[in-house]
């Protein structure tokens, strides 16, 4: 096994060579000429990539530095403009902290983001992986930064037989083993890209990573079955139906509660989501108004934990329902995307 100078100095210099340009990421290039990072665009992207990927993020990203290009722009926002530009990134608990994180920066830090692992921590919405980040690539601080692109590389790198979520703790010690003072955020950066670009979930290129010699998963011969796992219960089904009103060619929305799923966000009208089908008298009586409703189609949906399939119906505005918000075709390109989806089968047509 390589000791940890011969692994950094490996990767290191793979980095140095092959370091992917991103538009939030100060190159190692520049970085050795002494150009820092922007701590608001590491946050940012760091938030937005949470659970997507870099080429879903990087134009929401573009977007978000053209309205708001710092961290005071951001957090003077109003809400309901930032959530409808998150619009399609998902998880919108994140950009109701992304808000409330933009606004103490603002109002207690005099819009400068702390330049520690604790500070960061300090601030709503950021955990333990984002404060890391941010204190790295940023502030080039001595961080452990550990995704799932380097839980896998650890995986690989040392052959961890223990199955993930288990493996996380001996995966994080194995990485903060090989952190230190030189270039942490190159390093952090480094693993990240590795992981990415080479150390791929499904048929990793190990002729190309510089971390081959040493590796044991490559020794085992099975690199790609690393890191092992337990098997993923059945993700449960719920149903619901949604409901699409329309009027001098606008569509009615509402605004859903500020807590819970897709919370603040505009959407369709709804009927609760649940474990049983919805019946066509139950749909019918769930409706928004009174009205000539008919269903229209039907659209599948899966969210981190459970799998919807939402029924469409339609009518046409009889003027008895309250509380819509009557939008534009034009304007659903904002909504999340289950209701994206859902308007389009229910007006059969692209927008």
């Amino acid at each position: 096994m390589p000791t940890t100078p011969q692994i950094r100095a490996r990767l290191l210099a793979w980095y140095d060579a092959n370091a992917r340009a991103l538009p939030w990421r100060t190159g190692p290039a520049d970085r050795a000429k002494g150009v820092r990072s922007d701590p608001y665009r590491v946050w940012l992207s760091e938030v937005m990539l949470q659970q997507t990927t870099v080429p879903h993020a990087t134009p929401y990203f573009l977007k978000f530095l053209q309205r708001w290009p710092t961290v005071g722009d951001l957090a003077a926002e109003k809400d309901e403009a930032v959530m409808a530009a998150w619009a399609g990134l998902g998880y919108y608990a994140r950009a109701r902290n992304l808000l409330a994180c933009a606004r103490a920066v603002a109002r207690d830090h005099g819009g400068v983001f702390p330049d520690t692992e604790e500070g960061l921590l300090s601030l709503p919405g950021v955990g333990a992986y984002t404060a890391a980040a941010v204190a790295a690539i940023a502030f080039d601080r001595a961080a452990n930064v550990v995704d799932g692109n380097v839980e896998r590389v650890m995986a690989r790198l040392y052959a961890v037989e223990a199955p993930l979520p288990d493996a996380k703790p001996e995966l994080k010690r194995l990485a903060g083993a090989l952190v230190t003072d030189e270039r942490p955020g190159d390093w952090a950066q480094a693993l990240m890209d590795l992981g990415a670009t080479v150390c791929r979930p499904k048929a990793p290129l190990c002729d190309r990573c510089p971390l081959a010699k040493g590796c044991k998963a490559l020794t085992s011969g099975t690199p790609e079955t690393y890191p092992r796992r337990t098997r993923k219960a059945d993700r449960p089904r719920r149903y619901g139906v949604a409901y699409l009103v329309t009027r001098d060619g606008q569509v009615a929305l509402v605004q859903r509660p500020a807590k819970g799923l897709l919370g603040g966000m505009l959407g369709l009208p709804t009927s609760d989501w649940r474990a049983a089908p919805w019946t066509e008298t139950e749909a019918v009586e769930a409706a928004p108004s009174i009205g000539d409703w008919r269903q229209v189609g039907e659209i599948e949906h899966v969210f981190t934990h459970f799998s919807l399939t939402l029924q469409v119906w339609r009518a046409d505005d009889s003027g008895a329902a309250s509380g819509l918000i009557w939008t534009p075709l034009s304007g659903l390109e904002a909504l999340p995307s289950v209701f994206l989806k859902a308007a389009k089968r229910g007006l059969n047509r692209l927008f």
